[in-house]
């Protein structure tokens, strides 16, 4: 074989076999996506895939309406401009990237209850289950809510 041919084939070679590699890796990182019933089940968050990153909505509220009969706004929102938008059909979680070991890491988590936004990171403990961490800094000081999947 031709020094050239020989190097032509090593690429080749490994092409081959890091191919089943990043394809099972791709698997796993898009274990995320779905709905999920946050920890209280008020709502359902759906996680899905946005450009290289992982995002999510909140696509149904147990409770969709205010007091006043309206649908739900972000009235909590620091940003006077955005309190008027609804609840139902925000995006409330981006820029995750998956780690490894079933961990996604450096998102943000938005809190229309308290209209905070927080540093976050999610942990698939299985297939059903996502412990969600909002955190302010480090991940000691934050709180966690486990999400289950819904049918």
């Amino acid at each position: 074989m031709v020094p050239q041919q020989k190097y032509i084939w090593l690429l080749f070679s490994g092409f081959l076999l890091l191919c089943p590699a990043f394809i099972f890796a791709q698997k796993e990182a898009d274990a995320v996506v779905g709905v999920w019933y946050n920890g209280s089940k008020e709502s359902k968050i759906e996680i899905y895939k946005c450009d290289s990153r992982y995002c999510g909505k909140i696509i149904w509220l147990k409770e969709p309406l205010a007091e006043n009969g309206k649908p739900k706004i972000d009235k909590n929102n620091p940003d006077e401009k955005l309190r008027t938008r609804l609840i139902l059909g925000m995006n409330l979680m981006r820029g995750f990237t998956y780690d490894e070991d079933n961990v996604w890491v450096d998102g943000e988590i938005y809190d229309p209850k308290s209209g905070k936004t927080y540093s976050c990171k999610m942990t698939l403990t299985d297939k059903n289950n996502l412990d969600v961490r909002g955190f302010v800094g480090i991940s000691i000081i934050g709180r966690t809510d486990f999400w289950t999947r819904a049918e």
